[in-house]
């Protein structure tokens, strides 16, 4: 299916000049509205223009680092909500992992792959509308085994709706954040999901900040929604002051509503990551799920926008390799956070290939 132009605005916008809109923010000031559709409707030949914009803002506040997260997926698959874009959902066929909660031990074990591999935040999820109580001791069981771990590890849970006093238990257990999405713009959500509303996740971001929890709130774009409709979910992330916006890229699974949906070209991914990072200049941005399907080879350019990744696999999908990972961050000319005073550190380099095909083989020829 050919990429859709998704990013073409319902009505015709103004250029923005982008050295004077990064001054102006450095300054103190905001985007408008109206800027940020703008800067999604950036021409094809200066989208370069517009990450060497968005990135003077990410290395003014984040410097050359980027923060390692891992994902650890507690239980996976037979959800009963019906969130069009996922792969857990009710009525899913998707071929992926079905399994029920991991046991401490068993999670602990998969989160110090990450951890080892130099990830400064463990995010742990759990498929379901949201957790039971007896859910909650469950993952405070497991906090408790990763903090003997590494006291200093930032762990964001990931549980789904959250009732009233679950968030206090989960800070009180050393939970660091909490992530919940708006994923769309309120003006969509009925499009994608019918059986919770835009205003139940707004809710459970605020019932986290009110409990201490630092808020982790994002976007997945390439679900239909218009340009507009991101601004909108852009600026709304914003007025709930999130402290990290992870933007999420569809990954149209078969045997869910959105299979064959390709509407994001690469570049269309750069103009949004550097959309949201002009909006949200001063907050954590992190390059989420689709990461590898959607930008592809222009992941290291995603870099100079957003300061964060997710190292490895995540919850239904492969992902790069993690030593592609740190090779990829390194190559570009950034270093993990943890690592920016460490002269000993080096990147993971790779060996030569040695050709095992095309001529002098019975194999064919790369081509």
């Amino acid at each position: 299916m050919a990429p859709q132009d998704t990013l073409t605005p319902a009505r015709t916008v103004d250029t923005v000049d982008l050295v004077a809109l990064a001054d102006r923010i450095l300054a103190g000031g905001k985007v408008t509205r109206g800027e940020a559709l703008a800067l999604l409707g950036t021409p094809d030949g200066d989208v370069l223009g517009l990450v060497q914009a968005a990135g003077r803002l990410r290395r003014h506040w984040f410097g050359n680092s980027v923060k390692l997260n891992y994902l650890v997926n507690l239980k996976s698959g037979l959800c009963a909500e019906d969130c069009g874009y996922c792969s857990q959902r009710l009525g899913s066929e998707a071929d992926v992992l079905t399994y029920s909660w991991l046991s401490t031990q068993e999670a602990v074990a998969v989160a110090r792959t990450g951890m080892d591999a130099g990830a400064r935040r463990v995010c742990l999820v759990s498929s379901g509308r949201g957790p039971s109580n007896r859910d909650i001791d469950r993952v405070s069981a497991i906090i408790d085994g990763l903090k003997e771990e590494d006291p200093d590890l930032e762990i964001c849970a990931c549980l789904g709706l959250l009732k009233d006093g679950q968030a206090e238990k989960l800070a009180a257990a050393g939970t660091d954040a909490y992530n919940h999405n708006l994923n769309t713009a309120e003006s969509h959500y009925d499009d994608i999901c019918s059986t919770h509303t835009y205003e139940d996740r707004a809710d459970t971001v605020r019932k986290a900040r009110q409990a201490g929890l630092s808020p982790c709130s994002g976007l997945i774009a390439g679900m239909g929604e218009t340009p507009e409709e991101l601004v909108d979910v852009a600026f709304a992330l914003r007025a709930m002051d999130a402290d990290s916006v992870p933007v999420n890229f569809l990954m149209p699974f078969e045997g869910t509503p959105l299979a064959g949906t390709h509407a994001l070209t690469p570049l269309d991914c750069l103009r949004i990551l550097a959309m949201v990072r002009f909006v949200n200049p001063d907050t954590e941005v992190r390059i989420a799920g689709g990461r590898e399907d959607n930008l592809r080879s222009l992941q290291p350019l995603g870099l100079e926008v957003a300061n964060s990744i997710f190292l490895g696999d995540y919850l239904t999908s492969e992902g790069q390799a993690g030593a592609a990972d740190l090779q990829m961050i390194a190559d570009a000319g950034f270093v993990p956070v943890g690592a920016e005073d460490d002269p000993a550190y080096v990147a993971p380099a790779a060996a030569p290939t040695v050709r095992r095909r095309g001529a002098g083989t019975d194999l064919a020829p790369n081509a």
